[in-house]
């Protein structure tokens, strides 16, 4: 991957609600009571963490209302901060959208894009620079999703996979899928709209699904790139074969830098967004001594470059506290390959505790899902420990490190595939 520094920042939004008369703007609380997915801890407002002697205290004056770093291989969730907050996401949404559409078109196909293929954004919205009747691969469709975070690259992509209400539809069942509750779409480039909510443990789980595909990984991880451009023209302005093409740079800063931040040693990816509603938002990944880490960090307070100064800060302790801290949650699979149900016995079996341990991962391996609600663990907790240690014995089988597989290849990557087709704003972009 690239590792130029290019000058340029990101824009930061802010996240405000109207004030009162009299008074100033009213700061955000999370609810007394979210989502338990993944564990009992991470419904509980505040800070989640092992306490034990010997584990590093946590960095100091983290700001962001909501945050989690978590072991991408075990699933093991380290320490969290209202893990299930329902936020607004910006851009890091797209990775769902990447999980959702990226393994279905081959990097190599062509497509021309029609003027329909780029309405419908919204004001401000950032850009790679995709141009109608001119022809761009699938591959360059996606360099301008994930290093310039360009909307206009996400509704062309929307486009062929037949329009942007059947792409919501579809970023919806995948989350469903992905057991990612917290989350529901509104857009599919994360570009703010009433309704459109996500939380860092969802924004994890998309992130955790994703670089199991070769593709995702190859791209989240660039940190430059060439984009094609228009033709060019001869001394006369006849248009030739001859085809130009601009510089492109990921905005993810642990990345590719910035003029007074560095690129963070080992990082791999993922994804960066800010809007007005949601603030920044950063979902990352970075390997270190054998250990891969994610961590996602959702509307830190509107300082340059925040949200990745907290993000490698969170990743510095989670490498130093990995070896000793004890788990405050697991990352759950998605639904599909959670345990299978065991039959139940027959009228004739004693239902003594034998006949209920033989069901218990049964009872505990199926949430009821509300499609805006809360998955509610309603299993007793030697019952929820046997599910979490058959969740963590599907992650090590199913989850390669990120880099285990080289990237290119074909668009699968090795991942699943399923058929299947959806406030004044200040005009800045969009990421």
């Amino acid at each position: 991957m690239g590792a130029a520094l290019l000058g340029g920042t990101v824009c930061a939004g802010t996240a405000s609600a109207a004030p009162g008369l009299g008074a100033g703007p009213k700061t955000p609380v999370p609810p007394a009571q979210m989502s338990t997915v993944g564990g009992d801890r991470l419904g509980a407002p505040g800070t989640q963490v092992d306490s034990a002697p010997g584990v590093p205290p946590l960095p100091p004056k983290l700001t962001a209302r909501s945050w989690i770093v978590a072991d991408a291989e075990t699933g093991a969730i380290l320490a969290a901060h209202n893990a299930h907050w329902q936020l607004a996401p910006a851009s890091t949404l797209k990775m769902l959208f990447a999980d959702t559409v990226l393994p279905k078109f081959p990097r190599t196909e062509v497509h021309k894009v029609a003027p329909t293929d780029l309405q419908g954004m919204g004001a401000g919205s950032s850009l790679v620079g995709i141009k109608e009747n001119l022809s761009y691969t699938v591959h360059d469709l996606w360099l301008g999703v994930f290093l310039r975070s360009g909307n206009d690259a996400v509704h062309v992509l929307s486009a062929m996979n037949g329009g942007v209400p059947a792409t919501v539809t579809d970023m919806n069942a995948e989350a469903h899928e992905l057991q990612a509750d917290d989350t529901h779409v509104v857009t599919p480039d994360g570009y703010d709209e009433p309704g459109q909510v996500s939380s860092a443990y969802d924004l994890t789980l998309f992130a955790r699904e994703g670089l199991q595909n070769a593709d995702f990984r190859e791209y989240c991880s660039t940190a430059s790139a060439q984009f094609p451009g228009d033709y060019k023209k001869d001394k006369s302005g006849k248009t030739t074969k001859a085809r130009g093409s601009f510089a492109i740079q990921n905005t993810n800063r642990l990345l590719s830098g910035d003029y007074d931040l560095s690129r963070y040693p080992g990082i791999a990816g993922v994804k960066n967004g800010n809007t007005t509603n949601a603030g920044a938002t950063f979902t990352g990944v970075a390997q270190r001594g054998g250990r891969t880490l994610l961590v996602t960090v959702m509307n830190p307070k509107p300082e340059h470059d925040l949200v990745y100064r907290e993000a490698a800060s969170l990743l510095d302790w989670g490498f130093k506290a990995a070896p000793t801290t004890q788990s405050v949650g697991t990352l759950v699979p998605p639904l599909s390959k959670l345990p299978k149900a065991t039959p139940a016995p027959s009228a004739g079996t004693s239902s003594g505790a034998k006949g209920q341990g033989a069901q218990a991962p049964a009872a505990a391996a199926s949430p009821a899902s509300r499609r805006h609600g809360m998955w509610i663990a309603v299993a007793i907790s030697a019952v929820t420990a046997l599910l979490l240690g058959a969740v963590v014995m599907i992650v090590r089988r199913r989850r390669p490190l990120p880099g285990a597989v080289p990237s290119g290849g074909g668009a699968s990557g090795g991942s699943r595939r399923r058929g299947g087709s959806g406030g004044r704003r200040r005009k800045l972009p969009r990421v």
